[in-house]
């Protein structure tokens, strides 16, 4: 019987733990000096699948397309360092067996003057 119990307990556990990321920054502060390139724009997708939608547990990507997106949209404008008047905008679909979440990060483009 302790073993049942137990093996519950663990049955419990491991349903109820989930995957978790870390807290993002989209745009770090500006720097002191630049100049203004142009418009940038980057996108990423990241997918959670398999099963009906309450129950997707499988991250594909799902976890760094912010940052993904960002990089995306610096390498958009050649010479670029980092962005200012940053914006985000995220749109989903559902796929059968799980959904795809799209970032799409837009901003002004700027090279760090030294």
């Amino acid at each position: 019987m302790e073993k049942v119990k137990l093996l519950s307990l663990y049955f419990v556990i491991l349903v109820f733990t989930g995957c978790s990321s870390h807290d993002v920054t989209i745009a770090p502060t500006q720097p002191e000096n630049y100049t203004i390139l142009g418009k940038a724009k980057g996108t990423a997708n990241g997918s959670i699948g398999v099963g009906p939608t309450t129950l997707n547990f499988i991250p594909i990507g799902l976890n760094t397309r912010i940052e993904r997106a960002y990089d995306n949209a610096i390498k958009s404008v050649p010479g670029a360092t980092g962005l200012i008047n940053v914006t985000y905008q995220e749109d989903w679909f559902w796929w059968v067996i799980g959904s795809n979440k799209k970032v799409t990060i837009t901003g002004d483009a700027i090279k760090e003057i030294k």
